[in-house]
């Protein structure tokens, strides 16, 4: 009996219970229902984010909780933290952490003490400033089984997060999950609008811009922007030079970078005209860190891609670095390629005016520099420019000519220079008028007068030139004498006045080159012939000459003497007579190609030089005089141009010469010899710097071993010297010195030369 009452007694107990229960599951069937309605009622995807946190945190009784959605584009969890007056955005990858975790595996997780879990990333309380003793976190997952994120509550208010918590927590994360991808998709589709628009009106703003420095600094800044990167680069390509280049710095403190088109990242990047991700520069072996070490900079993350002009040809790249979150990611690139596909057509427009205001700056210099006056009409007749000269020569100023018509100009007895402009005008082609008088301000001017028609490109009439040569007084002298003479010892004689007979010494550098087998040339090609060959060669050596800076002294037949340090001495004097004689021979062998491309026999020269005091003057009468040099000197460098046979050379210079060259050359020491006429000895050697790999193969392997070989031979070791000028022909089978060699040493093992062997030859003839 008394058990049937105790029952009773409990019976309403557990009515009461299950009636809780039922009504603890209508209200969070309520709860779950109203969860899409209110989030569906709003718009932005801040505010649903912090109303369903809201929402969690209060059912979950938590005290605080945060979401993470997932960026697919840069493989990162994120969650918008509201920081006093503004919102910031915290970050990681979705592989990291406990919320990392959870997102991967797609299962809620329960951790009591997130200090002792490995997976927690105690970066976020760092960043925060809250402490975190427990959570609960699970995924947020589509009715597609779509994971878009992950949400998390921390710190149970009352105990501990219990399986029904996961349960409840993964119950409205369903109800939210289609909210949550219809707002972060608009949310994103507003972002890729606004971006477009931006985009839009970025490449409006630069494509406008004509001035290359500006243009450069806009795109370099708007690259930057757009990608949220630390610094971007705009490198455009110099054909002439084969080097990207780029400008960097603002202002005055502006300056050019360059670097060979095939170097680092951005030189494979323009040969490949391929794009380039690097996540991580420094693990890529391409990425050169020299820039980085100079100027502090680290890089981290790099893209580049190629801009190409409308044709497809890569005129430059642009690189970008350090983008702000993590790595660029595909998006970035296809902007980037996007954004340089637009900037390309302004990149060429700017290039093309600023080569046209260079071509104009360096005209405009070159007219003002000019000692011919310069006068430009218009087609209507209209002066248009004057330069100094030609203000100097016309005895007016710029405000009295310029925009006047050359009729009212040219009057009176000048009047013919506007007959000549008509006659231009006509033939389309030049008027020279030499030796003209000319009357300006009452003064005579003798010029030579050329008139010439400017035309366009495409053969439209532009206008014409007037080019005045003022000849008057020392100036016609000085063109007549340096017809027949070095201008620069034209120029000295006329400052000489009366005293030009007399002699001074001084050092200098002597050259003498040489035709060989011209004999058989005269025989072949007649007086005519003869003449017009020596004609063409003389020019061709004598530009070689006074591009040094050289003095032609005289024509002997066919062979030249020139010095180097007179009239007009020089610091390196011997360097200018060496690479005069390279640019000889280069020369020389341009000039035989097309020779033997007419099927004409080619010609082979030598050339000498030495370097020492000669006496150099005006030597003659005062009818007839020649500046001239002469002493030992001279006599050597024409006895080395002899030599040159003997030794199969073609430029050999004296030790005196070769220990006073700056300059770096290919020389290798081939003798120390007493030449005819001569009793102490002087050591010689071979310049080869106009060879190529074909004239002289394995040129510094070759020249190693005749060094060697040249220790034995000097040391009386001629069994080794033989060997090691073998191995030299080997190497060049033409080396026609190491068989010279050879000979030597074979003979002097047969007959060895009495008493100290120091290495001499004594040279028979000259």
């Amino acid at each position: 009996m008394k058990k049937k009452i105790e029952k009773s007694a409990e019976a309403p107990d557990t009515l009461h219970t299950a009636h809780r229960e039922l009504q603890k599951k209508l209200r969070q069937a309520v709860m779950l229902l109203s969860v899409s309605h209110k989030l569906a009622a709003i718009d932005s995807l801040d505010e649903i984010l912090e109303v369903f946190v809201n929402m969690v945190v209060s059912e979950i009784s938590g005290e605080r909780g945060s979401i993470f959605l997932n960026d697919s584009g840069t493989g990162e969890l994120y969650s918008i933290v509201a920081q006093g007056g503004f919102k910031r955005q915290i970050r990681f990858l979705n592989t990291s952490g406990i919320a990392g975790d959870v997102f991967k595996s797609a299962k809620g997780v329960i951790v009591n003490d997130v200090y002792k879990d490995k997976r927690f990333n105690q970066e976020i309380d760092q960043q925060t400033g809250y402490k975190t003793n427990t959570m609960v976190c699970v995924p947020i997952v589509t009715g597609k089984s779509e994971v878009l994120g992950v949400v998390q509550v921390l710190n149970k208010k009352k105990g501990k997060f219990s399986t029904d918590d996961i349960m409840l927590l993964e119950a409205m994360t369903k109800q939210a999950a289609i909210v949550l991808q219809t707002a972060q998709f608009v949310e994103q589709m507003q972002r890729s609008r606004a971006q477009e628009m931006e985009f839009l009106d970025i490449v409006a703003d630069i494509t406008s811009e004509i001035e290359l420095s500006t243009l450069l600094r806009k795109v370099m800044s708007e690259a930057t922007k757009m990608l949220h990167a630390e610094r971007s680069t705009l490198f455009i390509n110099d054909a002439k030079t084969n080097e990207l280049w780029s400008m960097v710095g603002e202002g005055i403190d502006m300056t050019q970078i360059r670097f060979p088109n095939h170097l680092g990242i951005a030189g494979a990047v323009f040969t490949s005209g391929k794009s380039v991700n690097i996540p991580y520069a420094y693990a890529d072996l391409r990425f050169n860190p020299a820039f980085d070490y100079k100027t502090g900079f680290f890089t981290r993350s790099m893209l580049c891609t190629p801009v190409a002009n409308k044709q497809g040809r890569v005129i430059g790249v642009t690189q970008v670095l350090n983008k702000r979150g993590g790595p660029f990611t595909d998006e970035d690139e296809s902007r980037l390629k996007a954004f340089t596909a637009q900037i390309s057509i302004a990149l060429e427009n700017a290039k093309l005016f600023n080569d046209i205001q260079n071509m104009k700056n360096y005209n405009d210099s070159m007219l003002q520099s000019m000692s011919n006056g310069v006068v430009t009409l218009d087609e209507e007749g209209k002066i248009i420019t004057c330069n100094a000269s030609g203000l100097h020569i016309l005895k007016t100023k710029a405000e009295l000519i310029l925009g006047k018509e050359i009729a009212g100009f040219f009057t009176g007895q000048n009047s013919w220079i506007i007959e000549k402009v008509k006659q231009v005008e006509q033939s389309r082609s030049a008027e020279i008028t030499m030796d003209a008088a000319l009357v300006f301000e009452g003064e005579s001017v003798s010029a030579n007068v050329t008139v010439l028609p400017l035309v366009s490109g495409e053969r439209k009439k532009l206008g014409n030139m007037i080019i005045l040569e003022d000849i008057s007084g020392e100036k016609r002298m000085k063109s007549t004498m340096s017809r027949y003479m070095d201008p620069a010892l034209a120029d000295q004689l006329l400052a000489g006045g009366d005293d030009i007979l007399g002699g001074k010494s001084t050092i200098a550098t002597v050259l003498f080159s040489d035709i060989r087998g011209f004999t058989t040339f005269t025989e072949e090609l007649g007086a005519h012939g003869t003449v017009s060959l020596l004609n063409e060669y003389f020019t061709l050596m004598m530009d070689c000459i006074q591009a040094e800076g050289g003095m032609l002294d005289k024509f002997i037949g066919d062979a030249i003497m020139a010095g180097f340090g007179i009239p007009i001495p020089y610091d390196d004097n011997e360097d200018r007579a060496v690479r005069c004689a390279i640019a000889m021979m280069k020369s020389l062998w341009q000039w035989n190609l097309k020779r033997a491309g007419n099927k004409m026999k080619t010609i082979d020269i030598g050339i000498g030089l030495n370097t020492d005091t000669v006496v150099s003057g005006n030597i003659g009468s005062p009818k007839r005089m020649d500046f001239t040099m002469i002493g030992d000197g001279v006599n050597l460098a024409s006895r080395l141009e002899s030599a040159c046979k003997q030794y199969g050379a073609r430029i050999l210079i004296t030790e005196n010469t070769y220990n006073k060259l700056h300059g770096i050359y290919q020389i290798r020491d081939i003798d120390d010899v007493i030449v005819k006429g001569k009793t102490k000895a002087v050591k010689i050697y071979e310049v080869l710097d106009y060879h190529t790999e074909e004239t002289f193969p394995c040129l510094m392997e070759t020249s190693g071993y005749f060094r060697e070989g040249r220790k034995a031979y000097h040391s009386g070791d001629w069994e080794h010297a033989v060997k090691l000028f073998r191995e030299s022909l080997k190497l060049n089978p033409a080396d026609k010195l190491s068989e010279i060699y050879i000979e030597r040493c074979e003979k002097l093992k047969a007959s060895p030369p009495p008493g100290t062997w120091d290495g001499v030859w004594t040279m028979k003839s000259k």
